[in-house]
């Protein structure tokens, strides 16, 4: 992209107004959208956003508002960070006033529940676009950190390299490098499924389990990760990359992660509905576990880790006996990663051991 050329972001919570400053930061004209006039104009005037990103100051060159015409007018690219599951209707809002030529780049990790879509392709459903005008950012993206321009990567995924490599460049930053890949589904998949992995750390932390636990979690929830999405067509290299392995370490670390924090309070014995007013934001690996083990069923793929997280949060399990189930059920050694073919192991015998006894 030229220096200067405009871009527009939709949603303004931490993730958005972040990479709102990243793209100023990296020389775009930007404007982000928010739903809420009072977060659009204390953003407009104060160069704050004091409900998700306390204590920062935004880019004097950054605009904001509520109205969508205004923000995607002359946009060439459309950075949407907006819940997973609102997006559809998000798309539908905003494509009256799309340019024809834009791209739309997601910075959504999550998968639709009613459709088990993943967001690339929510976009491509909403609006017919083209693969050349759908792309993705992923990485290691603690928004507060990136905030505070502490060093971090991303990768900028898209069918086109060369689209890939202008959304690359408009939001390459002096604190903020992107590589770039063409491995959509991996990519994309990576930021949705460490997610996941994330929820049954900051379970065992809650539940008081030490760092053994936690690396086994990590370490077999790569491998659950990597498994997947090679089933569904992504490269195992970018699973071992910043949009795999380098964001699944800084989700399960970080205190400041959603998924971790809510993982923890779960582990903590607090209720859904006690953690959702704790936290005020969207944990969106909650509403990706359901669609995940659909897809993982459909495909034959065995996601234990995943599975336990499902069964705390639906209450058939007790959020202490997850790190011990890591063990296998009959002590028969299995191999630690399988690609390409049908993954059978005792856990398929275990769960459906227990639906039977249920």
């Amino acid at each position: 992209m030229r220096p200067g050329a405009k871009v527009a972001v939709i949603g303004a919570g931490s993730w958005g107004t972040t990479f709102a400053k990243v793209l100023c930061d990296a020389g775009a004209d930007v404007t982000v959208w928010a739903r809420r006039a009072e977060v659009s104009d204390e953003i407009q005037v104060a160069k704050r956003n004091s409900q998700y990103l306390p204590g920062i100051n935004l880019p004097k060159t950054l605009k904001a508002t509520a109205n969508l015409a205004e923000a995607l007018s002359g946009a060439r690219l459309v950075f949407l960070a907006v819940p997973s599951q609102s997006l559809r209707q998000n798309l539908l809002e905003i494509e009256p006033f799309l340019d024809p030529a834009s791209v739309l780049v997601s910075l959504v990790k999550g998968v639709e529940r009613t459709t088990t879509m993943r967001m690339s392709e929510v976009i491509h459903d909403t609006l017919d676009l083209e693969p050349e005008r759908i792309a993705v950012v992923s990485g290691p993206n603690i928004a507060l950190e990136i905030a505070k321009e502490q060093p971090t990567g991303a990768v900028a995924s898209c069918a086109s390299l060369e689209i890939a490599q202008e959304v690359a460049k408009a939001c390459s930053a002096p604190y903020f490098r992107t590589y770039v890949n063409t491995d959509v589904v991996g990519t994309e998949l990576g930021g949705v499924l460490k997610n996941l992995i994330a929820l049954a750390i900051g379970i065992v932390d809650g539940v008081g389990y030490g760092e053994n636990t936690k690396a086994s979690i990590i370490t077999r929830g790569l491998a659950e990760m990597t498994e997947f999405a090679v089933g569904q067509g992504g490269d195992p290299i970018t699973l071992s990359g910043l949009a795999g392995l380098g964001d699944l370490i800084a989700t399960c670390q970080s205190p400041l992660s959603r998924n971790n924090t809510a993982g923890r309070l779960i582990g903590q014995g607090y209720s859904m509905e006690e953690i959702r007013e704790q936290m005020q934001q969207t944990a969106e690996g909650i509403t990706s576990v359901a669609p995940i083990l659909e897809i993982a069923k459909a495909q034959n793929i065995v996601m234990p880790i995943v599975q336990q997280v499902s069964m705390v949060l639906d209450g058939e399990m007790e959020p202490k006996n997850l790190g011990p189930h890591l063990a296998t059920e009959d002590g028969i050694p299995q191999r630690e990663l399988v690609l390409g073919g049908e993954s059978t192991s005792v856990w398929r015998r275990l769960f459906r051991r227990r639906k039977e006894r249920s």
